[in-house]
């Protein structure tokens, strides 16, 4: 079921997520839902904040079409970063039709849990990298133009 989606400047988009506790069908339907809402929406990842839910999940998928590049992400952590980074042009499913430069890390370490609650761990270079630190943030209440300056905040809104 495709989930609506928050666009800025919902006051939820601002929220921290809470940790998963429970692995059920329920967290299995919002997953689903959420693959679903981001493939409709020709997204490359979404956070469950994003869809009105305050709990840490993110999916991100980097190369439809191929599968096996899926990522179904609970309770989702980086736990380091390499120094070296790189700028990109950011868009975002809640801003839609908008794109800001953001530098961030070009290749990270994480870990996680899957839907059944089992724990993995990974890691992520170029635009995947980008892709779960932009969902990250989602996690922490923070948005694509909390890395832009105010004014560059000011001119990208106006457009």
């Amino acid at each position: 079921m495709k989930l609506p989606i928050l666009k800025y400047p919902d006051p939820k988009l601002a929220m921290k997520a809470e940790p998963v506790t429970v692995f059920d069908k329920a967290l299995g339907d919002l997953i689903d839902n959420m693959v679903e809402t981001m493939y409709a929406a020709k997204g490359v990842g979404l956070a469950a904040p994003q869809v009105s839910v305050l709990s840490r999940v993110i999916v991100c998928h980097i190369k439809p079409t191929d599968w096996r590049g899926l990522l179904l992400l609970v309770n989702f952590e980086i736990t380091s970063k390499l120094p070296l980074e790189i700028q990109s042009q950011e868009g975002c499913l809640s801003f839609p039709g908008l794109e800001v430069p953001v530098i961030r890390s070009a290749h990270i370490k994480w870990k996680a849990q899957d839907s059944k609650g089992k724990f993995i761990v990974g890691e992520s270079s170029n635009l995947e990298a980008i892709c779960l630190q932009h969902e990250q943030d989602h996690l922490e209440g923070i948005v694509m133009m909390d890395h832009v300056s105010r004014l560059r905040r000011k001119l990208a809104i106006k457009n």
